[in-house]
């Protein structure tokens, strides 16, 4: 379905071996009194900066997450995987699984992430966007919201969209969410979330996918999904 509708500098930084050149800072992304590690990634003439929003349980190292920052990449476009929760809170929700859902605390921190972004003079003038997935995809749309046009785009894969509640009808960032065919519970809570949309926005369900695309060749479709939508609502990305 479519519808029209001053921080801390980086701790370090290193060149990789990318399809094309890029540089990768490992950060610390302050958040009021914490900083959150993280990792910036950055090709040349980046077309614009995708911001990841991990879900329940995980963290910046999700290989699903980092699998796609990697097509993104690839495509020119600068990434930023980092931790949502210090690793005292982590524990603590290992055993409590609260703070997963806490999804105003989440999208705080991503909007802080997103301020950090916006004065760094590397990445200031590239427009944002967000990839969010399980509940960090609700998280994205509450912390798109407080943006509006000033964020380009939204991409959620298997996520919860419904968790952002009364958010919804004010994003207005083009948003696209992809769930797997095989994930009958959350596309429901997709289609309901879709239907209070009034932005751009796009459901794609993925046949054959399971809640975490664990099939072959389907986190591959994702990832492919989620590059054309960003490089069609952010600024043209780079090629090589």
């Amino acid at each position: 379905m479519d519808q029209t509708g001053r921080a801390p500098s980086a701790l370090s930084c290193r060149s990789v071996d990318y399809p094309i050149p890029a540089v990768v800072h490992e950060v610390k992304v302050p958040s009021g009194r914490i900083h959150l590690p993280g990792e910036l990634v950055l090709p040349p003439e980046a077309g614009g900066i995708v911001l990841f929003a991990h879900g329940s349980g995980s963290s910046r190292l999700s290989p699903r997450n980092q699998y796609v920052a990697r097509v993104l990449q690839e495509a020119g476009l600068g990434t930023l995987l980092f931790d949502l929760l210090t690793s005292e809170e982590e524990v603590l929700d290992q055993y409590s699984a609260a703070l997963r859902f806490d999804i105003g605390l989440l999208a705080q921190r991503l909007a802080d992430a997103t301020r950090w972004l916006l004065e760094r003079e590397e990445t200031r003038s590239l427009k944002v966007g967000y990839f969010g997935a399980s509940t960090g995809g609700g998280a994205a749309l509450v912390a798109a919201a407080q943006f509006g046009d000033a964020l380009g785009a939204v991409v959620s894969r298997g996520g919860r969209p419904d968790l952002a509640g009364p958010a919804l009808p004010r994003v207005t960032a083009p948003t696209l969410l992809i769930v797997g065919g095989l994930d009958t519970p959350v596309i429901r809570l997709n289609r309901l979330a879709f239907e209070k949309l009034g932005c751009v926005k796009s459901l794609e369900i993925v046949e054959g996918a399971s809640h975490l695309f664990e099939e072959p060749g389907k986190l591959a479709i994702v990832a492919q999904l989620a590059r054309d939508w960003f490089a069609k609502h952010l600024a043209r990305p780079h090629r090589a």
